[in-house]
């Protein structure tokens, strides 16, 4: 972290309450980047809500929403709030940004997992952890472009025994979450929580998005540490 950075920490540390700062910590014992999901091209805001809203519960830092064809609006009275306290990464510059998310993924040691519910070669319970992995989640309608199922290490499905072609993605997302979550709390070898310095950053967001009327404490900031410059 930056010296500027936890400095102005500190700084707004002195307005938050000690019960927020508590739950901060409670919070952030169970963030991890060690799983993250990436959204492609998702058009329904009612499920890709819920997906944010299943991440922020079940510990996921880090969102990846790709906008090729569609922008994603975010439906306030089924996130609850949880985007405030998730890393929202947005790609929308290209005609097709695809292949750019899965480069930029694949460069920072994640493996590339599709969820497909027409390719089995993983289940939740057998899907290898030792590696970060990205989740990716297509629209129910087509699913994930076929970009996606050529450059995926791995292909996970959940197993499904009625007469329905695949789960809603939302509830494929909450489980597949869930289960990975699950299995990476009680796995000793793989050190899935965020590094301290991770950690601080995440405080300092957290904090910009808690306190009202936030450019007059970065105003007061400045005022106090010139040295800081802009």
């Amino acid at each position: 972290m930056i010296p500027r950075d936890k400095a102005f920490l500190e700084f707004l540390y002195q307005f938050i309450t000690d019960e927020r700062k508590v739950r901060f910590e409670e919070v952030l014992a169970w963030r991890t980047r060690h799983i993250t999901v990436v959204l492609e091209d998702i058009f329904q805001p009612h499920n890709a809500s819920a997906v944010l809203r299943s991440c922020d519960l079940t510990g996921v830092q880090d969102i990846h929403i790709i906008e090729n064809n569609y922008t994603f609006d975010v439906n306030p009275d089924v996130v609850m709030g949880s985007t405030k306290w998730l890393d929202i990464h947005r790609y929308n510059e290209l005609d097709f940004n695809t292949p750019l998310v899965i480069d930029r993924l694949k460069a920072q040691g994640y493996q590339i997992v599709a969820t497909c519910p027409h390719q089995n070669d993983y289940s939740p319970e057998t899907l290898p952890l030792d590696q970060p992995i990205a989740l990716f989640f297509g629209t129910e309608k087509t699913g994930l472009t076929d970009y996606v199922l050529e450059h995926a290490d791995k292909y996970v499905q959940i197993p499904m025994y009625g007469f329905t072609e695949s789960y809603n993605i939302s509830v494929s997302a909450a489980l597949l979450m869930y289960s990975l979550t699950h299995r990476l709390h009680e796995m000793n070898e793989v050190d899935w929580h965020l590094t301290e310095d991770e950690k601080q950053m995440v405080r300092l967001e957290w904090s910009r998005r808690t306190l009202n009327r936030i450019r007059q404490y970065e105003r007061k900031f400045k005022e106090l540490h010139p040295e800081f410059g802009e």
